[in-house]
């Protein structure tokens, strides 16, 4: 291989979702690149049971990309994108999620633009991609909308995510673990975090867009709610979380349920937008108490 041609390795992480990676597998197997790069991808199935399997071996025979298949059989999100690291051998690390899809030219633009701006990873913005119309007050409140920047932006923790991202491989080296277990989500931020501490940079390309798929139980109240309760139970674990945020819980919870029947008079969005904060701050309230208010290892309904 010529020794100016990077390689790229694209690793998912999917449990129980063989229709939504067959729709991904299709899209990354006609990626553009230029001659720049080649690639290969890694699907780290967290699910003990390999029902991805098929799905993978299917693509793995008529694909021109090469497509490696592991196991992580105990469900922990941390230790899925870990299991695909071992098996990702490229100069360059993608991560994706099993429920999106790119555009063709989506991992060209992330590797052109890393290049270009000389830093170590780019993301790229995930929008909506709706299987039914939902109804209104999820679009007019952009419960599915996530926040975009113009591209160049140099990004902090917070806007740290592995869904649709490309970073360099000397990220990883030296590390114990990338992604620790002990979050059940936000495992990326904290990886952003501990990253920036060390002077890594990474900027933000507005370009290279990825779609989520939005099937309608992600719209269901139950299903905001239980995310809400998740985030806030895992914002403990978290290192910059301490007593100041857990006090501002306890202020937030009576303030927010004395509001919230007046926000029901002004419209549903608004009504949903400050239940969803309420169960946000009730599950680290809960978590600090002791009492796991989410058990599952994955919110899927």
């Amino acid at each position: 291989m010529n020794a100016q041609i990077h390689h790229i390795s694209v690793c998912i992480c999917t449990y129980k979702r063989p229709h939504l990676l067959k729709r991904l597998l299709e899209e990354l197997g006609r990626q553009e690149t230029e001659g720049l790069f080649t690639y290969d991808i890694v699907v780290a199935d967290n699910d003990r049971l390999q029902t991805a399997k098929p799905t993978v071996d299917q693509f793995a025979a008529i694909l021109p990309i090469k497509i490696i298949y592991c196991v992580q059989p105990l469900q922990n999100i941390s230790l899925a994108r870990n299991k695909a690291l071992e098996y990702a051998k490229g100069d360059y690390i993608a991560f994706f999620d099993d429920d999106q899809f790119p555009i063709p030219d989506w991992l060209l633009i992330l590797y052109k633009t890393c290049k270009s701006y000389r830093v170590d990873g780019v993301l790229g913005p995930v929008k909506p991609y709706f299987e039914e119309q939902p109804p209104q007050w999820v679009i007019t409140g952009g419960f599915c909308e996530r926040a975009t920047y113009e591209t160049g932006f140099v990004i902090d923790w917070r806007q740290g995510r592995t869904g649709n991202v490309l970073l360099r491989r000397h990220l990883f080296d030296g590390l114990d673990v990338a992604f620790k277990p002990e979050f059940l989500t936000g495992e990326d931020q904290d990886f952003f975090r501990r990253m920036i501490e060390k002077g890594r940079v990474f900027v933000w390309c507005n370009e290279a867009v990825a779609y989520e798929i939005i099937p309608p139980n992600r719209w269901k109240r139950s299903f905001m709610l239980k995310r809400a309760l998740l985030r806030g139970k895992i914002s403990l674990v978290h290192p910059t979380a301490g007593s100041l945020e857990v006090l501002k819980s306890a202020i937030a919870i009576p303030a927010y349920l004395i509001t919230l029947p007046f926000l029901l008079l002004v419209g549903q969005h608004i009504f949903m937008k400050y239940l969803v904060k309420t169960f946000d701050h009730a599950g680290r309230l809960l978590a600090f108490v002791g009492v796991d208010p989410i058990k599952d290892k994955y919110v899927t309904q």
